[in-house]
């Protein structure tokens, strides 16, 4: 059984920070620190400000129209230790950037110039079913020299990204993928924000690309890069930020690897969790996987470099450094501006179903649902897989050679409260993403995390987890394990959400 290193016991606190700050600082890290499950919540509380209530609407901006082109494209990174012709990507820049305000409508054009079909599920946004992104459950593939023309108004504000969902392996691994921001949550105005996306890639020794997928990684923890980037650059990145209240959105965009993020030489307090606002607490470290992303504010100093380091290794991993520059912007204590809160559905927990979720390895060949009647395609060697290793509640997606679809994990009505509990069966981690909706956290059996919104769940080795949501967007909803590897050999499933 593989063993993990334990989440990170403690942060040396910066040169002058406030005995305050230390002390909520140490109640955090109770929480952090693997305290039993019984623990009160209430060391979560928030240090600083509450979230704002949503008092105001957020006016939508001028439509927004980009233009991608998915091709095949020669980058050179990190000083030319990866230099390569196989690079796919959606534009000219490796790294496409979209800011849009929300409520904004936003139309993406999708021409695809690649030798194989692909698509972009937009991933945590909450949008209509057609605007998913999944080839042949809620879109036809973007075939070779065709285009597809997505859009939708991003109804919540916060740090997500997009990324391709057939032959996610190769396809994710190889570049396609881009942030996109919707912004309009800040209550007041920080005096600076920083964009830090991390990610793995892996090479041969003369820095061309290799293929990313592995039979051995997909039937373990995943196929894991030889070099890391944080914005395309070697790690650490070295970023020059406002002496002041300074946001980093910070985002996880590798197919496998987990991390243990922390800040090191500056007070720090994370103010949202995959882009939904929380009332801001002090970061020690957070548990991060593939696909999720953590908004975090950090008081720069006067004086001195501050770190954002992985701890999940047996060293820790300098990720980032941030040197202040410029004239002190804040004298007072520091007290981050909370972000306005997200206008996400209130499950019902009193008339809620519960549904049971077993994350475990492939065990045996499930009997598939015909969707012919219905006039639903099915895929085609892009979505499928040649080796099957997990499975959901026994099923696995898809299984090998297989043309139809399985029947969806759970049905359920329009407006119904959903709690799902997910347990993990095996000795790996699991980040679990839903499409379409967002988690209310609820309670695990291992990790008093804070309440928070999510649309991936870590699951560590053993861990039963409680989330809810109003299933509210009807649709076939893809629900998958996001390190690709589990994704694409079984563990992934469809949960369909039906009108009353």
């Amino acid at each position: 059984m593989k063993s993990y290193p334990p989440s990170r016991p403690s942060v040396a606190p910066p040169n002058g920070v406030s005995r305050r700050w230390m002390l909520k600082g140490a109640v955090a890290l109770t929480a952090l620190g693997g305290v039993p499950a019984r623990a009160a919540l209430s060391d979560y509380a928030s240090a600083y400000r509450p979230l704002a209530p949503r008092g105001h609407v957020q006016a939508a901006g001028t439509p927004q129209q980009e233009k991608f082109v998915a091709r095949q494209r020669s980058f050179s990174l990190m000083d030319g230790q990866i230099q390569s012709d196989n690079f796919w990507s959606f534009t000219d820049d490796l790294l496409p950037v979209i800011r849009v305000p929300q409520h904004t409508p936003l139309t993406v054009t999708l021409k695809n110039e690649l030798a194989e079909h692909t698509a972009i599920h937009w991933h945590g946004i909450r949008l209509p079913n057609a605007m998913d992104g999944v080839p042949y459950v809620t879109q036809p593939p973007i075939e070779p020299g065709d285009e597809f023309t997505y859009e939708f108004s991003p109804p919540d504000t916060g740090s997500f990204f997009f990324h391709p969902h057939c032959n996610t392996v190769e396809q994710l691994g190889r570049g396609l993928f881009g942030a996109l921001i919707v912004t309009g949550d800040e209550t007041e105005a920080y005096d600076d924000e920083i964009l830090c996306v991390v990610r793995d890639w892996r090479t041969t020794a003369a820095g061309d690309l290799l293929p990313v997928g592995t039979d051995e990684g997909a039937s373990r923890s995943g196929t894991f890069g030889n070099l890391r980037t944080t914005n395309l650059t070697q790690s650490p990145a070295y970023q020059t930020v406002a002496q002041g209240d300074v946001r980093v959105r910070l985002m996880n965009l590798d197919n496998t690897r987990v991390m243990e993020v922390g800040i090191e030489g500056a007070e720090a307090a994370i103010i949202a969790i995959d882009g939904n606002p929380v009332s801001p607490f002090p970061l020690s470290s957070w548990r991060l996987g593939p696909a999720m992303r953590l908004d975090i504010v950090m008081r720069m100093p006067t004086q001195g470099t501050v770190k954002l380091f992985d701890y999940f290794s047996a060293q820790p991993v300098l990720l980032a450094a941030f040197n202040p520059t410029g004239a002190p912007l804040r004298k007072k204590a520091f007290d981050p501006a909370p972000l306005f809160k997200s206008d996400i559905p209130t499950p019902d927990l009193t008339s809620a179903r519960k549904v049971r979720f077993d994350f475990s390895a492939s065990a045996q060949t499930q009997a598939l649902q015909d969707y012919a009647a219905e006039g639903v395609p099915w895929a085609d060697e892009l979505c499928l897989t040649d080796k099957t290793f997990w499975a959901i509640n026994k099923t696995a997606w898809p299984e090998d050679g297989h043309r139809q679809a399985p029947a969806p994990l759970a049905t359920l009505r329009k407006g119904e409260t959903c709690v799902m509990e997910l347990v993990n069966q095996t000795p790996h981690m699991h980040p679990i993403h839903m499409h379409g909706h967002t988690f209310k956290y609820l309670s695990s059996n291992k990790r008093p995390l804070p309440p928070h919104h999510t649309d991936t769940v870590l699951l560590t080795p053993k861990e039963r987890v409680k989330v809810a949501f109003v299933a509210d967007n009807p649709g076939d909803w893809m629900f998958h394990c996001h390190i690709i590897e589990h994704q694409d050999t079984g563990m992934m499933g469809m949960i369909r959400v039906v009108e009353s």
